[in-house]
């Protein structure tokens, strides 16, 4: 279940910045294609943060995480990089 959480962590990461710049470049530039492009990185980013947090309660007690240590994993799914580095130094 570790390498399936190292995976999303990552995948989670990626989506969030495609999703992050997509919003920054296309959505001011053109904002009619919301639906076609915007929408669909949107859910998927949506899932993979759901998933990222779901794997993280599951492991916590398998991995015998403590309460700081789980906190910054799951506060670390809401920076922009930060799945990279928990990824890194706690995976």
């Amino acid at each position: 279940m570790l390498k399936i959480f190292k995976v999303t962590a990552i995948l989670e990461g990626i989506s969030y910045l495609v999703l992050f710049s997509n919003m920054l470049f296309i959505k001011i530039n053109n904002p009619e294609l919301y639906h076609t492009i915007l929408r669909p990185l949107g859910m998927t980013h949506g899932v993979l943060f759901i998933g990222y947090v779901l794997l993280a309660f599951l492991l916590k007690k398998a991995q015998n995480w403590n309460f700081k240590v789980f906190g910054v994993i799951l506060v670390a799914s809401l920076v922009p990089f930060g799945t990279f580095y928990i990824e890194k130094k706690y995976l």
